[in-house]
C-alpha cells in the first residue's frame, strides 16, 4: 500500500536530527521523534512503520502521526510540538485585590465564624467589588499575601 505521508529529509535536516540523537539533548520525546524521522526517511534507511515501531517500542499509529505532522506542519513543530497559545489574563486588578484582602481581614458576616473562599467570593459579588469571581481565583490572590512561613496574613 502506498503511504500517504512520505518523509523526505534534506541534508541539513538529517544533520540536525543526527546531532539531536547523538547528543541526547532535549526531552526523550524529541529524541524519539528524531530517531523515527531518520528511520522513516525515504532517501535513507526507509524502514517500514512496523519495523520502526518495533525498534522503538511504540505503536505504528505513533509513527504515522509523526510522519503526517512532518509533512503537514514541518520539522520544527514535529520535534518541539505546537507552541502554547493560551495566555491567561489577570481576573482581578490591584484595586480589586486590595478590597478583597481588606474584606478578608475584617470580621466575617453575621452567622459565620470564619471566612471561607466561597463565602468571600459571594460577598465580593454582593458588594459589587467584581462582576464574577471564583473561589480558586481568590485562593491564589490570598495566597500571595501570606508570610513565607505560610502561617498568618501579612499586614
Amino acid at each position: 500500500m502506498q503511504k500517504k505521508y512520505v518523509v523526505r529529509l534534506t541534508e541539513s535536516e538529517r544533520d540536525l536530527l543526527n546531532g539531536l540523537v547523538k547528543k541526547q539533548r532535549g526531552s526523550a520525546q524529541k529524541v524519539l521523534r528524531a530517531r523515527v524521522l531518520l528511520k522513516a526517511d525515504a532517501d535513507g534507511p526507509h524502514w517500514t512503520d512496523a519495523a520502526i515501531a518495533n525498534a522503538f517500542d511504540c505503536r505504528t499509529k505513533t509513527i504515522e502521526n509523526i510522519r503526517e505532522r512532518l509533512v503537514r506542519e514541518g520539522l520544527e513543530i514535529t520535534l518541539h510540538g505546537q507552541p502554547k497559545q493560551r495566555v491567561r489574563g489577570k481576573r482581578l486588578d490591584g484595586h480589586q485585590e486590595a478590597r478583597i484582602i481588606a474584606l478578608r481581614l475584617g470580621p466575617p458576616p453575621p452567622g459565620f465564624a470564619n471566612w471561607t473562599l466561597r463565602l468571600l467570593a459571594e460577598q465580593a459579588v454582593t458588594l459589587e467589588m467584581v462582576e464574577t469571581v471564583g473561589h480558586e481565583t481568590l485562593r491564589r490572590t490570598l495566597k500571595k499575601i501570606t508570610s513565607p512561613r505560610g502561617r498568618s496574613p501579612v499586614g
